[in-house]
């Protein structure tokens, strides 16, 4: 879960509700994850403090006697020194007005009673990193304008364009380090080529906002901070951003969960229910795995994308949403077309601009960088100074293939942190498994060394060496999808297979 640890500073949440019951449940919820909250019960006070206390985000219950929460969030736009606080809206209404009505007054969301404490939680978390990003952006773009005027006074005494190319390319390829730990783009560390082409992709990207992307790399290169970073620095950045697995998600309710569906509609439907294309209205979609996307939906979907409408389930007309989608997988789509599981036009219509993540084996170059970063990182945030590196282990490091990428080389340090008692790591305390260091494990192989037929043994980690075994064998080599079908994460299994060779 993400806390309020990831701010700037400690958080201030306002939280306005007319009965004392709900705001003490919202205080105790947002202490827990260390926010300071003030509390009002009606709108006329909740606008008072807010002009003088600032807060970062507002909580508002839409139902209050005198002033409702849409005619309160109207008059705190109104004020110049409260009109940039991310109001979002808290009720028991749930119907499309309401939630037009919440948007059209000024919310940043709505959370639908009974709420739970972990999407409270989330929901204010990822509205304070919009609106500390929001006005970093604004900053910068302060700073730049600022910098390109005299920039441009210095190119037109100098009349070089040799002099104005440099100095564009230095603007397309910069992401500063408070830009990197904003967004926690560890991802983005490097001084690869590569990873410069990523960086200035994403620039290029900024302020077109209805292009369809498509991220391609392998698990672990990190596909899904590069769809934030293209959503959270667009002109998207204050509307919705609704990440999806596409793996994981049952061929059965695919449909409803991506348009919803209309109360009734089917047994088990006790009321509407939005989908993901109507959630991220104005915002941004991103599905992850799309390679794994069950082929009766990819039909449906490329109607939606082509433009913008759908029909939610039991539902006689059409409704419409402003979604850009980003799409993200480590399947190759052109085989899975030729397999007949992917759909050639569904294809073109993400593959609208392409952006590709090498894996880390390919970016030798950067391992240093990652590897510094992370120490330094881990050794924050337990509260000791960052050990150094036998230069066994450093060899070790460099040495290894890294088929989980930056994902594992993560793991591994953080384990090492942990289990190092001293102020070196040594080769040991990085448990690295001589059966990852190939990327390209051929499941013909794998299969060789696993018996699925057998017996399970009654030994507890042979048994879960077994098993772990037989889920790579029946996803092909594939570790995510292996994880999923043991229920685990990609993590536990290359711990299981690390025992193996210790």
């Amino acid at each position: 879960m993400t806390t309020s640890s990831d701010i700037q500073h400690k958080a201030t949440v306002l939280v306005v509700d007319d009965i004392a019951a709900n705001r003490n449940i919202l205080r105790d919820t947002l202490e827990q994850d260390d926010y300071e909250v003030l509390m009002v019960g009606d709108g006329f006070k909740a606008i008072q403090v807010a002009k003088k206390a600032q807060p970062d985000v507002i909580l508002l219950d839409v139902l209050m006697p005198d002033l409702n929460g849409f005619d309160t969030c109207r008059l705190l736009k109104e004020e110049a020194t409260t009109k940039g606080i991310p109001v979002i809206f808290i009720s028991a209404q749930n119907e499309t007005e309401s939630l037009v009505e919440g948007f059209r007054s000024g919310g940043v969301d709505y959370i639908t009673k009974p709420f739970k404490s972990e999407e409270v939680l989330a929901r204010v978390h990822t509205h304070l990193l919009n609106h500390q990003l929001t006005q970093e952006v604004l900053k910068k773009n302060r700073e730049l304008k600022e910098t390109n005027e005299r920039l441009t006074e210095e190119i037109n005494r100098r009349e070089k364009a040799e002099d104005s190319l440099k100095l564009a390319d230095a603007q397309l390829s910069l992401i500063t380090e408070q830009e990197t730990e904003r967004w926690g783009l560890e991802a983005f560390l490097g001084k690869s080529p590569a990873m410069g082409k990523v960086i200035q992709d994403i620039r290029r990207l900024q302020p077109i906002d209805r292009a369809n992307v498509l991220i391609r790399g392998e698990s672990g290169t990190g596909k899904e901070l590069v769809a934030r970073a293209l959503h959270f620095s667009g002109t998207r950045s204050g509307k919705p951003f609704i990440a999806v697995n596409c793996a994981a998600i049952p061929a059965e309710l695919a449909e409803s969960l991506f348009f919803g569906h209309i109360k009734g509609a089917f047994s088990g439907a006790t009321r509407d229910r939005k989908g993901y294309f109507e959630t991220a209205n104005r915002g941004t979609l991103f599905l992850d795995e799309i390679g794994d996307m069950p082929v009766m939906l990819q039909s449906k979907l490329l109607r939606t994308l082509e433009d913008g409408t759908f029909i939610p389930i039991g539902g006689s007309s059409q409704r419409k949403a402003d979604v850009r989608v980003l799409a993200a997988t480590n399947a190759d789509l052109g085989v899975k077309i030729e397999q007949g599981t992917f759909r050639q036009d569904l294809f073109y219509r993400i593959a609208g601009f392409e952006i590709h993540l090498q894996p880390l084996r390919e970016r030798r170059e950067d391992l240093e960088l990652f590897i510094s970063h992370f120490l330094n990182r881990f050794s924050t945030e337990i509260g000791r100074p960052a050990p150094t590196l036998s230069q066994e282990a450093r060899q070790a490091l460099l040495d290894h293939a890294f088929p989980g990428n930056i994902r594992e080389l993560k793991s591994i340090l953080e384990r090492a942190m942990i289990e190092c008692d001293h102020e070196t790591i040594q080769s040991n305390h990085l448990r690295l498994s001589s059966n990852l260091n190939s990327p390209l494990d051929d499941p013909k192989e794998l299969q060789s060394k696993t018996k699925p037929d057998s017996p399970i043994p009654l030994n507890l980690e042979e048994a879960e060496l077994h098993l772990a075994r037989k889920a790579i064998k029946q996803s092909q080599g594939n570790m995510s999808k292996a994880a999923e079908l043991l229920g685990i994460n990609r993590t536990k299994i290359y711990r299981i297979l690390a025992k193996e060779e210790s």
